[in-house]
């Protein structure tokens, strides 16, 4: 048992080692450093519990009379401080939230949330969420599951998490795009902690599969996407959302997909069969995305995925087809009509660089004339936000707050063409009665008018002789 708990040990305080340090060129090794970093950074102060309770039990039946154990308990020691360092990082995510919120959409932007919204928006989790990670049905939720889009099959299936209580004026729709390097993935895996969190607040939520590599090549992914948004176009309603407020999101390939498909809407080579419907989103919350297949500013050249991309995703070299490649980069299609967008990228992401995103949203914010918010989260890995964690919840806080503006900002822009038909309306009704008054005044016999000494009228009749003689 001795030499068992020196093993847990170890690997506790490698794993923990991996959460904090920042990583890059590790090759075939990022696959392990990943999902140690990402399992120890998300979930700390789980395994600080169940390793105290472990240590605890293990005290009692007298292990540690072992050098061996006395070895492990050291390092575990080292662990534990190591895990209280990930918690109290992620405890802090909250303070880099409010702050990208604050720059890229002022100081006040609360205030242009409608009032009777305030009450869904929370700066505070709940610790029974986080401690329970992969518990994500909420109360008040509906789930809607295997719903077709498409002729693909499973691939075009859709699941709607619909709330109970209806609402005014329809619910706001967020499509979720599930991640996977473009080859693996399921509506059902993503996306889940901030589907239930926008769906008990008023909003319904619809993920997607779709066509996966290297059954099919891109563009069949971004088609599927703009596919879902023409069916919640024309389907939605019955569900009782909104078919004109679509706001998208979705992580890594799926971050990639969702940005995808915000900056490039009604683009008709991507819509075939579908060319004259309206894919516009309003609103898109990529989480660490990739943004440039080509990796024009040699981020990534050591690490560089473009050998996945040509005989995968893409099937075809750059060389072969620069124009699909270059396409299909957000990058290379931010323009000044793009939506609003919240970006969200851990620093420590060793599958898609942070540099990647610093990118994207530098050109965003030269060209587009919405909003661009990016939180940068400290500690922070890829795929980050698949389960609840801390970081995962204070996030889906943060998101909604993006998404009431985005929505708020939505209606005050519809409210503006009405307000001036209105108020076009009132003169035009103004301007006929001014000419029914002036025809009726036309059509009066003219009275001859006074002089300005006399006050009686001049053809007034003149008193009768001896009137008012005695």
């Amino acid at each position: 048992m001795a030499g068992f708990y020196f093993f847990l040990s170890l690997v506790s305080i490698v794993c923990t080692w991996t959460a904090i340090v920042q990583a890059r060129r590790l090759y075939w090794g990022v696959p392990v450093y990943f999902l140690s970093a990402w399992l120890a950074g998300e979930l700390a102060l789980i395994h600080l519990l169940w390793q105290v309770a472990l240590t605890a039990m293990l005290a009692f039946t007298g292990v540690f009379a072992d050098p061996t154990a006395q070895i492990g308990l050291a390092l575990f020691a080292l662990s534990w401080l190591g895990l209280v360092y990930l918690h109290c990082q992620a405890m802090d995510t909250p303070l880099h939230l409010t702050e990208a919120l604050r720059e890229g959409l002022g100081e006040h932007y609360r205030a242009a949330i409608p009032d009777e919204r305030h009450g869904t928006l929370s700066d505070h989790i709940a610790t029974r969420s986080w401690l329970r990670p992969f518990h994500f049905r909420r109360p008040g939720v509906v789930q809607h599951r295997g719903i077709s889009y498409g002729d693909a099959g499973v691939r075009n299936e859709l699941d709607i998490y619909q709330p109970e209580e209806t609402r005014e004026g329809g619910y706001p729709v967020l499509l979720q795009v599930h991640g996977g390097a473009w080859m693996i993935g399921e509506k059902e895996q993503q996306g889940k902690p901030l589907m239930y969190h926008m769906a008990q607040r008023g909003w319904i939520a619809v993920a997607i599969n779709y066509r996966l590599s290297p059954r099919e090549a891109f563009p069949a992914h971004i088609i599927d996407v703009k596919r879902a948004i023409a069916w919640i176009r024309a389907n939605i309603a019955e569900y009782g959302g909104n078919p004109d407020f679509i706001a998208i999101t979705g992580g890594s390939a799926g971050g990639h997909l969702s940005s995808l498909a915000a900056l490039t809407p009604n683009r008709k080579e991507w819509q075939p069969g579908f060319e004259e419907v309206d894919t516009t989103v309003q609103a898109a919350v990529p989480f660490y995305g990739v943004y440039d297949f080509l990796d024009r500013n040699g981020i990534r050249e050591e690490m560089s995925m473009a050998d996945m991309l040509t005989d995968r995703v893409l099937q075809c070299s750059r060389e072969e087809n620069p124009e699909l490649w270059d396409s299909a980069s957000p990058l290379s299609q931010v323009n000044p009509d793009a939506p609003p967008m919240f970006v969200i990228h851990g620093t420590h992401d060793s599958l898609v660089w942070v540099e990647e995103a610093r990118a994207f949203v530098a050109a965003m914010r030269e060209q587009s004339r919405q909003a661009v918010v990016y939180a940068e989260l400290p500690g922070a890995q890829h795929a980050f936000e698949i389960f609840h964690s801390v970081r995962t919840d204070h996030k889906a806080n943060a998101v909604a707050k993006f998404l009431e503006w985005a929505h708020g900002q939505w209606l005050a822009a519809q409210a503006k063409p009405r307000a001036k038909a209105k108020a076009k309306v009132k003169p035009k009704a103004g301007a006929a009665a001014k000419k029914k008054a002036a025809a009726r005044k036309k059509a009066a016999p003219r009275k001859p008018a006074a002089t300005a000494v006399e006050d009686a009228p001049q053809d007034a009749a003149p008193p009768e002789s001896g009137a008012g003689e005695s």
